[in-house]
């Protein structure tokens, strides 16, 4: 599936009215009245199961409108001031970057952020992540051996790959590990790489329909988040019985950690209740509930330990990216011109 210009741009660059409209978690009271409100751009079943742990310990009830990450960044970005949202979460960290960068963020709490490794924290602090998502290849083992994967993410620019990769170009997610390899290899090496994918790759419309070409033998292999991959594994293996999962090492920027970002705004009615809920969020309830929940994500807090069924955080070897440097809207821009979007 090919997607246009047009389609990109209504990724990024247009606001959008959000893709589902006060979809709550309860009604309640927080400090001020009314209940907190949160604009959510992650799993709608995980920020659920958040939410509620939140609701029980604190009393403090959410209503949750969930949506896209850009749509939800670039409706925060219109709305300024007068938006009615209190905090910010999503999958991809370059849409918390884009909100960042506008100032729409307040400083979240010192002890909030001393919650997780500064590694996930971006340098302006006004934000902070609270999950990760590993970037992988998905291989079909039927078709290649492990020799035969690619050591770099890089090599699949190579003609060796042409029409035997796949990627979802359109989606928040690969475009988040664009920016990974624009922030590690530089723009000159971002464009070469794109022309390559642009020549070689098929596109799909999302990471299950990657690991789902890839399973089929439609594909030899495909760039997706580990958590696909296991998801299906400890559902039935439908999707992925034919794979495996290559992790990418020596900080290539195939190893890239997406993280999961939770911010505060600038403006919000209820502060104090929103901050506390990003702290529920990085400390141990909340990343209790991430490692104990069916998404299969990371949880990165200091003390949290993963699904023992994931490859553990530290055997990965991501590259040292700064969270607040991720620029999605140049990414989206690299792609156009690659003719990927």
């Amino acid at each position: 599936m090919r997607f246009t210009r047009r389609s990109a741009l209504a990724v990024v660059g247009v606001v959008v009215a959000l893709a589902a409209s006060a979809c709550g978690a309860g009604s309640g009271s927080a400090a001020g009245g009314g209940a907190l409100t949160l604009y959510n751009a992650q799993h709608e079943d995980l920020v659920k199961a958040l939410v509620d742990g939140f609701a029980k310990e604190t009393g403090i009830k959410v209503d949750i409108r969930s949506g896209k990450d850009f749509e939800l960044a670039n409706q925060l970005v219109q709305e300024g001031a007068a938006s009615p949202a209190d905090v910010f979460v999503t999958e991809n960290s370059p849409a918390m970057s884009l909100v960042d960068g506008k100032g729409r963020f307040a400083k979240v709490d010192d002890a909030t952020l001393g919650q997780v490794p500064a590694g996930f924290v971006p340098s302006s602090r006004n934000w902070t992540g609270f999950a990760a998502r590993s970037t992988v290849l998905a291989y079909n083992a039927k078709k290649l051996t492990a020799d035969q994967v690619p050591a770099s993410l890089m090599d699949l620019a190579q003609p060796r790959w042409k029409d035997k990769i796949g990627i979802a170009a359109a989606g928040a997610d690969f475009q988040a590990i664009v920016s990974a390899v624009l922030e590690v290899k530089g723009e000159d090496a971002t464009r070469q790489w794109l022309a390559g994918l642009k020549t070689n790759a098929k596109v799909y419309p999302g990471n299950i329909a990657v690991m789902k070409a890839v399973n089929s033998g439609e594909l030899e292999a495909g760039v997706i988040y580990h958590y696909y991959w296991y998801k299906d594994r400890a559902e039935s293996g439908a999707n992925s019985a034919n794979t495996e999962l290559k992790f990418f090492g020596g900080k290539d920027p195939g190893g890239f950690l997406s993280i999961s970002g939770a911010g505060v705004l600038k403006d919000a009615k209820h502060a104090a209740e929103a901050q506390r809920f990003v702290a529920y969020l990085t400390g141990h309830a909340g990343q209790q509930i991430l490692a104990d929940s069916k998404a299969l994500e990371y949880p990165i807090g200091k003390d949290a330990k993963p699904n023992p069924k994931l490859k553990p955080l530290t055997e990965l070897d991501p590259p040292a990216v700064d969270p607040a440097k991720l620029n999605g809207p140049k990414v989206v821009e690299l792609m156009q011109q690659a003719g990927l979007i």
